[in-house]
């Protein structure tokens, strides 16, 4: 692993890794995400997107190469690894017989969030994506699009310096999209960094900083919008348009 820049929040470098050793699923792909910048992870399904989160996440071990968190590997320091980071999954995971508000409360002690904190961010939030008539509700009497707002608030209730959200727009309505990019670019002007990854691509095209096209396990480019518009010999096209010629590009 090479020295870490010191302005960097998320080092992947030469990672490969899979199910079993025999067969990896990623190929000797490397980026990086720094202070206050959303990445974009795009790629068909089956490229590799979830398996990159869950090695981040410190749920899969690499076969080679390695992942670095505000400069630690999760070997390191574990739990000073897992306190920089926050995971938005794309299918909400909830307590059933647990209200709203006991949700936010469990992830707000997780990280260590003071009471003041606690109770400015979780108002703030309940009020943003409209929960506030559902705070005191069990999980298990809300929609799928409210569960995944839970999810989210409880992601935000922290302050990490890294989100990792996976596909966060599917079942939340408009007004929950907009919300909830609207306050992925606040967190971000307050320093924090996201990957995130999402098929929606005419959505987070002019929200994110950079992109990462993952195909079939290896990253064949990743740049601004313009630098990949570039590598896909498309300058001035869309995400969609650039994506679609690089993954056609890469059969």
């Amino acid at each position: 692993m090479n020295e870490l820049n010191e302005t960097t929040v998320l080092q992947v470098e030469e990672l490969s890794g899979g199910y079993s050793l025999g067969r990896p699923v990623l190929h000797n792909i490397s980026f990086e995400v720094k202070p206050g910048e959303m990445v974009g992870l795009i790629g068909l399904n089956g490229a590799g997107k979830s398996t990159t989160m869950k090695h981040i996440l410190g749920l899969m071990l690499p076969h080679q190469g390695g992942v670095v968190v505000q400069g630690k590997t999760r070997d390191e320091d574990p739990e000073g690894y897992q306190s920089s980071l926050a995971f938005v999954p794309e299918s909400p995971l909830l307590y059933e017989e647990l209200t709203v508000r006991e949700h936010l409360e469990f992830a707000a002690r997780a990280y260590g969030v003071s009471e003041e904190d606690y109770r400015q961010r979780s108002e703030r939030l309940l009020k943003l994506f409209n929960m506030e008539e559902k705070v005191d509700s069990l999980s298990m009497h809300l929609s799928k699009g409210m569960k995944q707002k839970v999810m989210i608030m409880c992601a935000f209730v922290a302050r990490p310096p890294l989100y990792i959200i996976d596909e966060p727009f599917l079942g939340l309505d408009p007004l929950g999209i907009r919300s909830l990019l609207d306050f992925m670019i606040e967190i971000k002007g307050a320093g924090s960094s996201i990957l995130l990854s999402s098929h929606i691509l005419s959505t987070i095209e002019n929200y994110c900083d950079r992109f990462i096209v993952l195909h079939r396990g290896a990253v064949i480019a990743q740049g601004t919008l313009v630098e990949i518009a570039e590598q896909a010999k498309a300058p001035g096209a869309s995400l969609e348009d650039i994506f679609y010629s690089l993954v056609k590009g890469g059969d």
